[in-house]
């Protein structure tokens, strides 16, 4: 396979849709600033997004931060700034503590725009040819747009991180978009080919369906379009939403893109043993070390 940018945009509809800054509510923190947003998204009405920033003025290195799913559609962006079960902490507070801005929306579905279930969004979206992922996607690049436009934001320092869900939107949209620098992503990174074939494909949810995907390209190939930008990926051998063989086969992918761009040490995937689908204290050291190092 050899996807270009052009036919997976294709594949996920994507677009980027406009919006404008309707409602923003300042906080200070202490130690950080937090931001509660409202936008006015063309087509979707009000769409809320948490944005949190050191307290420090000047420019600093931003971070899109894709929410996760996680069984709970009705909490969305408020996980950055609550957590979830399988993260040690809350992200929203400790980013800007650590240097960094994080910016986060609701995806359509979630939090705030959970009126529509994620069944009834997502059908609809297949009944037309597209997908609810790909209605993810393009309003992440609409997330990203505003973060690249905020004045305190050092646009050569804007990467990407995300868990599960959060994981996928994360190097879906940085194969899509050069904006990211650098990301990195837990979680859910497997070639979904090999997921059909173990008949562990339905522990996904309905929103990661796009028509005709995998006849066109990989979950390696995908990840492996973010290069020469650099990637961390972490990843647990016990996590049921990626099987040992799933990884096994998306790796060399991804790896030999990184390769044929001159980039192979731009590339870290770190596998741990024993771990389920859950962020350990381990992997959130080597996203943190990762950060500094690339952002």
């Amino acid at each position: 396979m050899a996807i270009t940018r052009e036919k997976l945009a294709s594949l996920l509809s994507f677009e980027e849709p406009k919006f404008t800054l309707t409602k923003r509510e300042v906080a200070d923190r202490d130690d950080y600033i937090f931001e509660r947003l409202d936008f006015d998204f063309e087509g979707a009405g009000t769409v809320r997004g948490y944005l949190t920033r050191p307290a420090k003025p000047g420019k600093h290195p931003a971070i899109l931060y894709s929410h996760s799913h996680g069984g709970r559609l009705d909490i969305g962006a408020r996980g950055m700034m609550e957590g979830r079960y399988y993260l040690l902490r809350p992200w929203g507070p400790m980013l800007p503590r650590a240097g960094y801005g994080p910016f986060c929306l609701d995806m359509p579905s979630s939090g705030e725009r959970h009126q529509i279930s994620e069944s009834s969004a997502a059908k609809a979206a297949i009944w037309y040819g597209k997908s609810l992922i790909g209605h993810m996607v393009s309003d992440s690049a609409a997330a990203l747009t505003y973060l690249a436009g905020r004045e305190e934001v050092d646009t050569s320092r804007i990467g990407g991180f995300g868990i599960s869900l959060g994981s996928t939107l994360t190097y879906w949209l940085a194969a899509l978009d050069t904006r990211l620098k650098a990301i990195a992503h837990l979680c859910c990174y497997a070639d979904y080919a090999t997921l059909v074939e173990l008949g562990a494909h339905d522990h996904h949810g309905i929103y990661l369906l796009v028509p005709g995907l995998l006849n066109h390209t990989s979950t390696g190939e995908m990840a492996g379009m973010v290069a020469p930008r650099p990637q961390l990926i972490c990843l647990g051998e016990e996590d049921e939403l990626t099987p040992p063989l799933s990884i096994e086969r998306a790796v060399p992918v991804t790896r030999g893109m990184y390769e044929a761009a001159g980039a192979a040490d731009k590339l870290e995937i770190f596998l741990q043993p024993g771990v389920a689908h859950l962020e350990t204290q381990e992997n959130h050291d080597r996203v943190m070390a990762f950060f500094a190092r690339e952002l």
